[in-house]
């Protein structure tokens, strides 16, 4: 990666047809009325996203999932990240599934994920990481 890249950063993240970020939300119980907290944890993948929430032993049916772009943040459906049996995909599964479910709704917030045999998302890093 040349010295402009490394200041500027995976140039993936300027494309505005996909995400430049991912977040997952997940409520914890509140104490005595309190109003419940958010753990947030982020990712610049969706893979990297959910390696680390299945990492954290996360279930995925108390998870919400978020693509962040175009200045928004856009609702992800978690059906295509999980198996039949609710456990998170792993890479290539993952990728494969993201893929098919952007075919069938070309939805932009699913784009990118493998594509025609060419992950745009292969310049950044796949590490998470979870705030509270």
């Amino acid at each position: 990666m040349g010295l402009m890249r490394k200041i500027l950063g995976p140039r993936s993240k300027y494309d505005k047809s996909i995400p430049y970020t991912y977040e997952a939300r997940i409520e914890l119980p509140s104490r005595g009325g309190e109003k419940p907290l958010l753990q947030h944890y982020f990712s610049d993948t969706l893979c990297g996203l959910i390696e680390t929430l299945d990492g954290e032993k996360l279930d995925a049916s108390q998870v919400r999932l978020f693509g962040v772009f175009r200045g928004k943040d856009f609702p992800l459906d978690t059906d295509p990240c999980v198996d039949e049996k609710g456990a998170w995909l792993n890479r290539p599964e993952l990728c494969r599934s993201l893929e098919q479910i952007y075919a069938e709704t070309l939805e932009a917030c699913y784009r990118g994920h493998v594509e025609k045999g060419h992950c745009s998302y292969e310049d950044r890093e796949r590490h998470g990481v979870g705030l509270l």
